[in-house]
Protein backbone atom coordinates (compact mmCIF):
# COMPACT_ATOMS: atom_id res chain seq x y z
CA UNK A 1 0.00 0.00 0.00
CA UNK A 2 1.20 3.48 -0.90
CA UNK A 3 0.28 6.38 1.37
CA UNK A 4 0.73 9.87 -0.05
CA UNK A 5 1.21 12.59 2.57
CA UNK A 6 1.15 15.92 0.71
CA UNK A 7 1.92 19.06 2.67
CA UNK A 8 1.34 21.54 -0.18
CA UNK A 9 -1.29 21.99 -2.88
CA UNK A 10 1.37 21.21 -5.50
CA UNK A 11 2.16 17.87 -3.85
CA UNK A 12 -1.55 17.06 -3.68
CA UNK A 13 -1.92 17.81 -7.38
CA UNK A 14 1.04 15.58 -8.18
CA UNK A 15 -0.39 12.67 -6.15
CA UNK A 16 -3.85 12.84 -7.74
CA UNK A 17 -2.34 13.24 -11.22
CA UNK A 18 -0.36 10.07 -10.66
CA UNK A 19 -3.49 8.17 -9.60
CA UNK A 20 -5.48 9.53 -12.53
CA UNK A 21 -2.72 8.74 -15.00
CA UNK A 22 -2.32 5.18 -13.72
CA UNK A 23 -6.05 4.65 -13.20
CA UNK A 24 -5.30 3.63 -9.62
CA UNK A 25 -8.15 3.99 -7.09
CA UNK A 26 -7.20 5.94 -4.01
CA UNK A 27 -8.79 6.56 -0.61
CA UNK A 28 -8.91 10.17 0.58
CA UNK A 29 -8.71 10.73 4.36
CA UNK A 30 -7.88 13.46 6.84
CA UNK A 31 -7.48 12.18 10.39
CA UNK A 32 -10.00 9.41 9.70
CA UNK A 33 -12.64 10.56 12.19
CA UNK A 34 -15.41 9.80 9.66
CA UNK A 35 -13.71 6.86 7.94
CA UNK A 36 -16.34 4.47 9.27
CA UNK A 37 -19.19 6.23 7.44
CA UNK A 38 -20.10 4.96 3.99
CA UNK A 39 -19.44 1.70 2.20
CA UNK A 40 -15.98 0.21 2.85
CA UNK A 41 -13.38 1.62 0.48
CA UNK A 42 -10.89 -0.98 -0.72
CA UNK A 43 -7.87 0.56 -2.40
CA UNK A 44 -4.14 -0.04 -2.40
CA UNK A 45 -3.36 3.66 -2.12
CA UNK A 46 -4.26 6.42 0.35
CA UNK A 47 -3.98 10.19 0.24
CA UNK A 48 -3.54 11.40 3.81
CA UNK A 49 -4.54 15.07 3.86
CA UNK A 50 -3.67 15.71 7.51
CA UNK A 51 -0.31 17.25 6.61
CA UNK A 52 -1.99 19.91 4.49
CA UNK A 53 -2.82 22.01 7.53
CA UNK A 54 -2.81 25.53 8.89
CA UNK A 55 -4.98 28.65 8.91
CA UNK A 56 -3.95 30.82 5.96
CA UNK A 57 -6.27 33.81 6.49
CA UNK A 58 -8.36 35.03 9.39
CA UNK A 59 -9.98 38.45 9.30
CA UNK A 60 -12.29 38.70 12.33
CA UNK A 61 -13.63 42.10 11.27
CA UNK A 62 -14.60 40.67 7.86
CA UNK A 63 -15.93 37.42 9.36
CA UNK A 64 -13.80 35.33 7.00
CA UNK A 65 -11.45 32.42 7.66
CA UNK A 66 -9.40 30.34 5.22
CA UNK A 67 -7.50 27.16 6.06
CA UNK A 68 -5.80 24.18 4.46
CA UNK A 69 -8.19 21.25 4.18
CA UNK A 70 -6.36 19.06 6.71
CA UNK A 71 -6.58 21.59 9.54
CA UNK A 72 -8.38 20.17 12.60
CA UNK A 73 -11.74 21.82 13.23
CA UNK A 74 -10.99 21.87 16.97
CA UNK A 75 -7.89 24.00 16.32
CA UNK A 76 -9.91 26.46 14.24
CA UNK A 77 -12.69 26.65 16.81
CA UNK A 78 -10.15 27.54 19.52
CA UNK A 79 -8.84 30.34 17.30
CA UNK A 80 -12.36 31.63 16.66
CA UNK A 81 -13.23 31.48 20.37
CA UNK A 82 -10.37 33.89 21.12
CA UNK A 83 -12.29 36.49 19.09
CA UNK A 84 -15.71 35.39 20.40
CA UNK A 85 -16.61 33.96 17.00
CA UNK A 86 -17.75 30.54 15.79
CA UNK A 87 -19.09 28.43 12.95
CA UNK A 88 -22.78 29.26 13.35
CA UNK A 89 -23.85 25.89 11.94
CA UNK A 90 -22.25 24.00 14.88
CA UNK A 91 -20.48 21.19 12.97
CA UNK A 92 -20.82 17.90 14.80
CA UNK A 93 -17.88 15.69 15.73
CA UNK A 94 -18.42 12.08 14.64
CA UNK A 95 -15.29 10.84 16.43
CA UNK A 96 -16.76 9.65 19.75
CA UNK A 97 -19.79 8.00 18.12
CA UNK A 98 -17.51 5.98 15.84
CA UNK A 99 -15.20 4.95 18.66
CA UNK A 100 -12.48 7.53 18.00
CA UNK A 101 -11.08 10.54 19.80
CA UNK A 102 -12.96 13.85 19.86
CA UNK A 103 -11.54 16.84 18.01
CA UNK A 104 -9.93 14.91 15.13
CA UNK A 105 -12.19 16.03 12.29
CA UNK A 106 -10.71 18.33 9.63
CA UNK A 107 -12.11 21.43 7.98
CA UNK A 108 -12.07 19.70 4.59
CA UNK A 109 -14.00 16.76 5.99
CA UNK A 110 -16.45 19.21 7.54
CA UNK A 111 -17.41 20.41 4.07
CA UNK A 112 -17.17 17.00 2.39
CA UNK A 113 -19.71 15.65 4.91
CA UNK A 114 -21.76 18.88 4.94
CA UNK A 115 -21.83 18.87 8.74
CA UNK A 116 -24.42 20.68 10.81
CA UNK A 117 -25.58 20.75 14.42
CA UNK A 118 -28.57 21.72 16.56
CA UNK A 119 -28.71 25.25 15.09
CA UNK A 120 -29.40 23.75 11.64
CA UNK A 121 -32.95 25.15 11.54
CA UNK A 122 -31.69 28.70 12.07
CA UNK A 123 -28.21 28.71 10.54
CA UNK A 124 -28.16 25.95 7.92
CA UNK A 125 -25.27 23.56 7.31
CA UNK A 126 -21.68 23.83 6.10
CA UNK A 127 -22.80 24.34 2.49
CA UNK A 128 -24.61 27.54 3.55
CA UNK A 129 -21.43 29.08 5.01
CA UNK A 130 -18.74 28.07 2.51
CA UNK A 131 -17.33 31.01 0.57
CA UNK A 132 -14.69 29.36 -1.57
CA UNK A 133 -12.57 26.28 -2.20
CA UNK A 134 -9.44 25.11 -3.95
CA UNK A 135 -9.38 21.45 -4.95
CA UNK A 136 -8.01 18.80 -7.30
CA UNK A 137 -10.50 16.82 -9.36
CA UNK A 138 -10.25 13.13 -10.15
CA UNK A 139 -8.97 14.20 -13.57
CA UNK A 140 -5.84 15.51 -11.86
CA UNK A 141 -6.82 19.13 -12.51
CA UNK A 142 -6.59 21.91 -9.93
CA UNK A 143 -9.54 24.31 -9.75
CA UNK A 144 -10.91 27.13 -7.62
CA UNK A 145 -14.41 28.29 -6.83
CA UNK A 146 -15.89 31.20 -4.91
CA UNK A 147 -13.89 33.23 -2.44
CA UNK A 148 -11.92 35.87 -4.32
CA UNK A 149 -12.63 34.24 -7.66
CA UNK A 150 -14.95 36.43 -9.71
CA UNK A 151 -16.78 33.77 -11.74
CA UNK A 152 -16.95 30.02 -12.20
CA UNK A 153 -16.60 29.19 -15.90
CA UNK A 154 -18.41 25.86 -15.43
CA UNK A 155 -21.64 27.46 -14.29
CA UNK A 156 -21.73 25.26 -11.17
CA UNK A 157 -21.43 26.62 -7.65
CA UNK A 158 -18.58 24.21 -7.09
CA UNK A 159 -18.15 25.08 -3.43
CA UNK A 160 -21.64 23.80 -2.69
CA UNK A 161 -21.26 20.83 -5.05
CA UNK A 162 -18.45 19.57 -2.80
CA UNK A 163 -20.78 19.62 0.23
CA UNK A 164 -21.92 16.08 0.91
CA UNK A 165 -19.68 14.53 -1.76
CA UNK A 166 -17.58 12.62 0.81
CA UNK A 167 -14.36 12.95 -1.18
CA UNK A 168 -15.72 11.21 -4.27
CA UNK A 169 -15.59 14.19 -6.67
CA UNK A 170 -12.39 16.03 -5.77
CA UNK A 171 -9.75 16.39 -3.07
CA UNK A 172 -10.08 19.69 -1.23
CA UNK A 173 -6.85 21.57 -0.55
CA UNK A 174 -8.09 24.93 0.79
CA UNK A 175 -11.45 26.19 2.07
CA UNK A 176 -12.81 29.60 3.02
CA UNK A 177 -15.74 29.92 5.42
CA UNK A 178 -17.92 32.68 6.74
CA UNK A 179 -17.79 32.91 10.55
CA UNK A 180 -20.11 34.76 12.91
CA UNK A 181 -20.04 36.27 16.42
CA UNK A 182 -20.67 33.86 19.26
CA UNK A 183 -23.66 34.57 21.49
CA UNK A 184 -22.89 36.39 24.74
CA UNK A 185 -24.76 33.81 26.78
CA UNK A 186 -27.31 31.02 26.51
CA UNK A 187 -29.89 29.21 28.59
CA UNK A 188 -31.73 25.96 28.01
CA UNK A 189 -35.19 25.19 29.30
CA UNK A 190 -36.02 21.52 29.85
CA UNK A 191 -39.71 20.69 29.76
CA UNK A 192 -39.99 17.49 31.78
CA UNK A 193 -42.08 14.37 31.33
CA UNK A 194 -43.64 14.96 27.91
CA UNK A 195 -44.51 12.11 25.57
CA UNK A 196 -42.92 12.25 22.15
CA UNK A 197 -46.16 13.50 20.58
CA UNK A 198 -46.49 16.21 23.23
CA UNK A 199 -42.84 17.14 22.79
CA UNK A 200 -43.22 17.65 19.04
CA UNK A 201 -46.17 19.96 19.66
CA UNK A 202 -44.27 21.88 22.36
CA UNK A 203 -41.18 22.33 20.16
CA UNK A 204 -43.35 23.57 17.29
CA UNK A 205 -45.03 26.08 19.61
CA UNK A 206 -41.70 27.30 20.93
CA UNK A 207 -40.11 27.63 17.49
CA UNK A 208 -43.21 29.44 16.23
CA UNK A 209 -43.20 31.93 19.09
CA UNK A 210 -41.34 35.23 19.22
CA UNK A 211 -38.87 33.80 21.75
CA UNK A 212 -36.29 33.14 19.00
CA UNK A 213 -35.44 29.61 20.11
CA UNK A 214 -32.16 28.58 18.45
CA UNK A 215 -32.42 24.83 19.00
CA UNK A 216 -35.09 22.33 20.02
CA UNK A 217 -34.55 18.67 20.87
CA UNK A 218 -36.38 15.90 22.71
CA UNK A 219 -34.69 13.19 24.76
CA UNK A 220 -37.04 10.36 25.77
CA UNK A 221 -36.71 8.86 29.23
CA UNK A 222 -34.34 6.14 27.99
CA UNK A 223 -31.92 8.77 26.67
CA UNK A 224 -32.19 11.81 28.92
CA UNK A 225 -30.05 10.29 31.66
CA UNK A 226 -27.14 9.83 29.24
CA UNK A 227 -26.26 13.53 29.03
CA UNK A 228 -24.84 15.95 31.61
CA UNK A 229 -23.62 13.01 33.73
CA UNK A 230 -27.18 11.96 34.44
CA UNK A 231 -28.36 15.34 35.73
CA UNK A 232 -31.62 15.02 33.76
CA UNK A 233 -32.32 11.40 34.68
CA UNK A 234 -35.79 10.21 35.55
CA UNK A 235 -38.12 11.92 33.10
CA UNK A 236 -38.08 12.77 29.41
CA UNK A 237 -36.61 16.18 28.58
CA UNK A 238 -37.74 18.53 25.83
CA UNK A 239 -34.90 21.02 25.37
CA UNK A 240 -35.30 24.61 24.16
CA UNK A 241 -32.20 26.79 23.79
CA UNK A 242 -32.15 30.59 23.95
CA UNK A 243 -29.04 32.53 22.89
CA UNK A 244 -28.03 36.18 22.74
CA UNK A 245 -27.40 39.09 25.09
CA UNK A 246 -28.11 38.47 28.75
CA UNK A 247 -31.17 40.71 29.24
CA UNK A 248 -32.73 39.42 26.02
CA UNK A 249 -32.20 35.78 27.01
CA UNK A 250 -33.75 36.47 30.43
CA UNK A 251 -36.77 38.17 28.86
CA UNK A 252 -37.33 35.38 26.33
CA UNK A 253 -36.90 32.71 29.01
CA UNK A 254 -39.72 34.28 30.99
CA UNK A 255 -41.79 34.39 27.81
CA UNK A 256 -41.41 30.63 27.36
CA UNK A 257 -42.10 29.95 31.02
CA UNK A 258 -45.41 31.74 30.56
CA UNK A 259 -46.14 29.79 27.38
CA UNK A 260 -45.51 26.48 29.15
CA UNK A 261 -46.70 27.50 32.61
CA UNK A 262 -48.64 24.25 33.09
CA UNK A 263 -45.52 22.10 32.67
CA UNK A 264 -42.61 21.17 34.93
CA UNK A 265 -39.59 23.19 33.77
CA UNK A 266 -35.92 22.99 34.67
CA UNK A 267 -33.60 25.84 33.67
CA UNK A 268 -30.04 24.95 32.65
CA UNK A 269 -27.38 27.63 32.99
CA UNK A 270 -24.87 28.73 30.36
CA UNK A 271 -21.97 26.35 31.06
CA UNK A 272 -24.17 23.27 31.39
CA UNK A 273 -26.23 24.36 28.38
CA UNK A 274 -23.19 24.60 26.11
CA UNK A 275 -22.06 21.16 27.25
CA UNK A 276 -25.54 19.70 26.82
CA UNK A 277 -25.93 20.82 23.22
CA UNK A 278 -22.46 19.54 22.31
CA UNK A 279 -23.53 16.16 23.64
CA UNK A 280 -26.80 16.28 21.70
CA UNK A 281 -24.89 17.37 18.59
CA UNK A 282 -22.25 14.64 18.85
CA UNK A 283 -24.75 11.85 19.66
CA UNK A 284 -23.06 11.18 22.99
CA UNK A 285 -26.06 9.14 24.25
CA UNK A 286 -25.21 6.48 21.65
CA UNK A 287 -21.40 6.83 21.85
CA UNK A 288 -21.43 3.72 24.01
CA UNK A 289 -18.33 1.91 22.79
CA UNK A 290 -20.40 -0.70 20.98
CA UNK A 291 -20.79 -1.35 17.28
CA UNK A 292 -24.57 -1.37 17.42
CA UNK A 293 -26.02 0.24 14.28
CA UNK A 294 -26.80 3.96 14.50
CA UNK A 295 -29.00 5.65 11.89
CA UNK A 296 -29.47 9.33 11.13
CA UNK A 297 -32.96 10.03 9.75
CA UNK A 298 -34.11 13.38 8.37
CA UNK A 299 -37.84 13.80 7.75
CA UNK A 300 -40.81 16.07 8.49
CA UNK A 301 -40.97 16.87 12.23
CA UNK A 302 -44.68 16.13 12.32
CA UNK A 303 -44.11 12.56 11.10
CA UNK A 304 -40.82 11.55 12.71
CA UNK A 305 -42.25 10.45 16.06
CA UNK A 306 -44.97 8.46 14.32
CA UNK A 307 -42.36 6.67 12.26
CA UNK A 308 -40.38 5.85 15.40
CA UNK A 309 -43.50 4.54 17.14
CA UNK A 310 -44.19 2.22 14.20
CA UNK A 311 -40.54 1.14 14.12
CA UNK A 312 -40.63 0.21 17.81
CA UNK A 313 -43.42 -2.24 17.01
CA UNK A 314 -41.07 -4.13 14.69
CA UNK A 315 -37.55 -3.65 16.07
CA UNK A 316 -35.64 -2.97 19.27
CA UNK A 317 -34.56 0.64 18.94
CA UNK A 318 -33.63 3.66 21.05
CA UNK A 319 -34.17 7.17 19.68
CA UNK A 320 -33.94 10.88 20.30
CA UNK A 321 -34.87 13.97 18.28
CA UNK A 322 -33.08 17.16 17.21
CA UNK A 323 -34.06 19.94 14.77
CA UNK A 324 -37.54 20.29 16.32
CA UNK A 325 -38.10 16.60 15.63
CA UNK A 326 -36.88 16.67 12.03
CA UNK A 327 -33.60 14.85 12.78
CA UNK A 328 -33.89 11.47 14.48
CA UNK A 329 -30.95 9.51 15.85
CA UNK A 330 -31.68 5.79 16.16
CA UNK A 331 -29.65 3.05 17.79
CA UNK A 332 -30.66 -0.45 16.71
CA UNK A 333 -30.04 -3.70 18.53
CA UNK A 334 -29.50 -5.73 15.34
CA UNK A 335 -28.11 -5.29 11.82
CA UNK A 336 -31.08 -6.29 9.71
CA UNK A 337 -33.42 -3.29 9.99
CA UNK A 338 -32.51 -1.21 6.93
CA UNK A 339 -35.42 -2.29 4.74
CA UNK A 340 -37.87 -1.97 7.63
CA UNK A 341 -36.67 1.51 8.54
CA UNK A 342 -36.64 2.88 5.01
CA UNK A 343 -40.09 1.44 4.27
CA UNK A 344 -41.48 3.19 7.34
CA UNK A 345 -39.79 6.47 6.41
CA UNK A 346 -41.45 6.30 2.98
CA UNK A 347 -44.80 5.43 4.56
CA UNK A 348 -44.59 8.48 6.81
CA UNK A 349 -43.99 11.10 4.14
CA UNK A 350 -40.46 10.30 3.03
CA UNK A 351 -37.05 11.46 4.13
CA UNK A 352 -33.43 10.32 4.23
CA UNK A 353 -31.99 7.51 6.35
CA UNK A 354 -28.19 7.26 6.59
CA UNK A 355 -26.43 4.35 8.28
CA UNK A 356 -23.81 6.16 10.35
CA UNK A 357 -22.38 3.31 12.43
CA UNK A 358 -22.36 -0.39 11.56
CA UNK A 359 -20.10 -3.38 11.04
CA UNK A 360 -18.01 -3.66 7.88
CA UNK A 361 -20.24 -6.47 6.66
CA UNK A 362 -23.40 -4.42 7.16
CA UNK A 363 -21.90 -1.36 5.47
CA UNK A 364 -20.95 -3.51 2.47
CA UNK A 365 -24.38 -5.14 2.23
CA UNK A 366 -26.73 -2.19 2.87
CA UNK A 367 -26.99 1.11 0.96
CA UNK A 368 -25.44 3.38 3.58
CA UNK A 369 -26.79 6.59 2.07
CA UNK A 370 -30.44 6.98 1.11
CA UNK A 371 -30.96 5.54 -2.41
CA UNK A 372 -31.59 8.44 -4.75
CA UNK A 373 -34.59 8.91 -7.03
CA UNK A 374 -33.76 8.17 -10.68
CA UNK A 375 -33.41 11.81 -11.76
CA UNK A 376 -31.14 12.72 -8.85
CA UNK A 377 -29.10 9.54 -9.29
CA UNK A 378 -28.57 10.42 -12.96
CA UNK A 379 -27.40 13.93 -12.01
CA UNK A 380 -25.07 12.46 -9.39
CA UNK A 381 -23.62 10.05 -11.96
CA UNK A 382 -23.05 12.90 -14.43
CA UNK A 383 -21.25 14.92 -11.76
CA UNK A 384 -19.08 11.94 -10.96
CA UNK A 385 -18.20 11.48 -14.63
CA UNK A 386 -17.41 15.18 -14.99
CA UNK A 387 -15.13 15.40 -11.96
CA UNK A 388 -13.75 11.86 -11.68
CA UNK A 389 -14.30 9.91 -14.93
CA UNK A 390 -12.08 6.98 -13.90
CA UNK A 391 -13.73 6.74 -10.45
CA UNK A 392 -10.40 6.81 -8.63
CA UNK A 393 -11.48 8.91 -5.61
CA UNK A 394 -13.00 6.99 -2.68
CA UNK A 395 -14.47 4.42 -5.10
CA UNK A 396 -17.71 2.84 -3.94
CA UNK A 397 -17.93 4.81 -0.71
CA UNK A 398 -21.33 6.27 -1.52
CA UNK A 399 -22.81 4.19 -4.35
CA UNK A 400 -21.63 0.76 -5.43
CA UNK A 401 -22.34 1.27 -9.13
CA UNK A 402 -20.37 4.42 -9.94
CA UNK A 403 -18.54 5.17 -6.74
CA UNK A 404 -19.63 8.66 -5.83
CA UNK A 405 -21.76 11.72 -6.23
CA UNK A 406 -23.61 13.73 -3.63
CA UNK A 407 -25.54 12.22 -0.74
CA UNK A 408 -29.26 12.77 -1.28
CA UNK A 409 -29.83 14.12 2.22
CA UNK A 410 -26.98 16.63 1.85
CA UNK A 411 -27.82 17.56 -1.73
CA UNK A 412 -31.31 18.48 -0.64
CA UNK A 413 -30.30 20.13 2.61
CA UNK A 414 -31.48 17.31 4.90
Amino acid sequence: MTTFTPTTSAEMLEAVRWAAGEGEPIEVVGHGSKRGIGRPVQTEHVIDCSGLAGVTLYEPEELVLSARAGTPVAEIERLLAEKNQEFAFEPMDYGPLLGGEPGRGTIGGLLAANLAGPRRLKAGAARDHILGIQAVSGRGEAFKSGGRVVKNVTGYDLSKVMAGSWGTLAVLTDVTFKVLPRSETETTMALRGLTEEQAIAAMAAAMGSSAEVSAAAHLPETVTGKVLDGALSGRASTLLRLEGFGPSVTYRTEMLKTLFSMLEIDTIDEAASRSLWRQVRDVVPFADGTGKPVWRVSMAPSEGHRMVMALRMQAAVDAYYDWQGGLIWLRMESDSEADTLRALVRRHGGGHATLVRASLAERAAVPVFEPQPAALAALSARLKTEFDPKAILNPGRMVASHGGGVAASHATGG
